[in-house]
C-alpha cells in the first residue's frame, strides 16, 4: 500500500499566503451587497425613495466602519481605496496648511501609495524628512525629535508595516508629536480588521484604510479626519457636493455597504483570529528556522500576528518565486517593467540587495490552515534546498 506525504501537494494545488495584498471577499459580505446592484440600485444622492434607500444604507455602513476603529460616523469619508485617501489627506492638508509651513516628516518604510505621494508635494514645493530605521525597522524616537522645525506641518507614520509587520508605537509618537504642536496622519491599512484600531485612543489626526484587506470588496476605503482636534483639508477634486465636497461622484454604494458588513464582521471575530493567525505564525517560523541560513525579520519585535518576513541567505531571489509556484506569497517588492527590484523596506533596514531579493512575505488569513503552513514550510524548504545546490 503507498504511502503518502502529507506535505506534498496535490497536483495543481495552490496555496494562498500573500493576504496582506488582499483577501477573499467574504461569502456574507457578498451575499448583503447583491440586492444594491439589481433591487436597491438608487443613486444616494437622488431626492426619492430610491436615492433615500440606499442613502441610509451608506449611513449604515458609515457607522459599521466607524464601531470598529472607533470613530464617529462624522469623521468618514468614503473613497476608492486607501491609496485614493492618502492622496486626498496628504494634498489636502498640505496645502491647506501651507502657510504654517512646508515641511513633512514621514519614514522610508512607509508604503508606495505614501511616499509616491510624498515625492509628488516634494515637486510642488515642500520638503520632506524620511527618518532611516534600525535593523528591526524601528525609528529613532530622539531623530524624530531633532527632525521638528518651526515649519514642521505634518508626521506620516503607519502603524503597521505591510512587508514585516512591525507595529509602530504611534499612540507614544502622536502624544510627543501632538506636545510640539505637530499633528499626524496614519496609514492603518494593514492593522484594521487584525488589531484592535481605536482612533480615538491612538489620538491621531487622520488615518487612511482599505476594505479589501479585511475580507471586504476591492474598490472602496475611509479616510478618518479627527474632528476632536479641528482637522479640515483642501477639496482639489470637483465635480459635486458627495461625501461633503472631498471626494465627490457618485457613491459606491455596493461596495460601502460590503465594507461595512466585513468590519462587522471583523469585529465580531477579532480575539479567535488573532488567535488562528498566532498559532499559525509560531508553526510557520518554526518550520522555516530549521533552514540553514534562514533569517526572520522583525521577529522579536511588536508585530502583526498573520505576517512573517523571511530571508534566506546565499539564494538567487530572482528564481525564488518560480520554483514557489504552488504558493501565493509577496517577495515584499516591486516588480515593473520584467525589472525585479529588491524591497524598500528591507534596503531601509540594512538588509543587502542579494538577500533583500531572497526573502519571502507570507502573510495568513482567516482560511489558512495547519495543514497548509506544513505544506507551505515543506515547498519552501524543497525550493531553497534546490537553489542553494544550483548555486554551489
Amino acid at each position: 500500500m503507498p504511502v503518502h506525504n502529507v506535505n506534498v501537494l496535490k497536483p495543481k494545488e495552490k496555496i494562498y499566503l500573500d493576504y496582506n495584498a488582499t483577501t477573499p471577499t467574504d461569502s456574507k459580505v457578498v451575499r448583503v451587497m447583491l440586492p444594491y446592484f439589481t433591487v436597491h440600485f438608487g443613486n444616494a444622492s437622488s431626492d426619492h425613495s430610491f436615492g433615500w434607500q440606499a442613502d441610509d444604507a451608506v449611513e449604515t455602513a458609515r457607522g459599521q466602519v466607524g464601531r470598529l476603529v472607533n470613530c464617529r460616523t462624522t469623521e468618514l469619508t468614503f473613497t476608492s481605496g486607501a491609496t485614493e485617501a492618502a492622496n486626498l489627506a496628504l494634498f489636502g492638508f498640505c496645502k491647506r496648511n501651507r502657510s504654517k509651513g512646508n515641511h513633512i516628516i514621514s519614514c522610508k518604510t512607509e508604503h508606495k501609495a505614501v511616499l509616491d505621494t510624498l515625492k509628488a508635494l516634494e515637486a510642488d514645493g515642500f520638503e520632506v524628512t524620511y527618518l532611516n530605521v534600525d535593523s528591526q525597522g524601528n525609528i529613532d524616537l530622539e531623530t524624530l525629535e531633532d527632525s521638528i522645525q518651526a515649519s514642521t506641518i505634518l508626521v506620516c507614520l503607519m502603524l503597521a508595516n505591510n512587508e514585516t509587520g512591525l507595529i509602530h508605537p504611534v499612540k507614544s509618537i502622536v502624544e510627543f508629536t501632538h506636545s510640539k504642536g505637530v499633528p499626524v496622519m496614519s496609514d492603518i491599512t494593514q492593522a484594521v480588521g487584525k488589531l484592535s484600531v481605536d482612533l480615538q485612543d491612538l489620538g491621531i489626526d487622520m488615518a487612511i484604510f482599505s476594505s479589501h484587506k479585511l475580507y471586504g470588496p476591492k474598490g472602496v476605503g475611509a479616510l478618518y479626519l479627527n474632528k476632536n482636534n479641528v482637522i479640515s483639508i483642501d477639496k482639489y477634486v470637483f465635480g459635486g457636493n458627495h461625501e461633503k465636497g472631498i471626494r465627490p461622484g457618485t457613491l459606491n454604494v455596493p461596495g460601502i455597504v460590503g465594507f461595512g458588513e466585513a468590519c462587522s464582521i471583523a469585529q465580531d471575530c477579532m480575539e479567535a483570529n488573532h488567535q488562528h493567525y498566532k498559532g499559525l505564525q509560531h508553526q510557520l517560523e518554526e518550520g522555516l528556522s530549521t533552514i540553514e541560513g534562514t533569517s526572520i525579520n522583525c521577529q522579536y519585535e511588536n508585530r502583526l500576528p498573520n505576517t512573517t518576513n523571511v530571508s534566506f541567505k546565499g539564494v538567487d531571489g530572482t528564481k525564488l518565486l518560480r520554483y514557489l509556484n504552488s504558493l501565493a506569497v509577496s517577495r515584499g517588492s516591486a516588480c515593473t517593467s520584467n525589472q525585479v527590484n529588491p524591497s524598500h523596506v528591507l534596503k531601509a533596514m540594512g538588509v543587502d540587495d542579494a538577500t533583500a531579493l531572497a526573502s519571502l512575505r507570507i502573510s495568513t488569513g482567516r482560511n489558512t490552515s495547519s495543514d497548509d503552513i506544513e505544506k507551505a514550510v515543506f515547498e519552501i524548504k524543497k525550493a531553497v534546498n534546490q537553489l542553494k545546490t544550483i548555486n554551489v
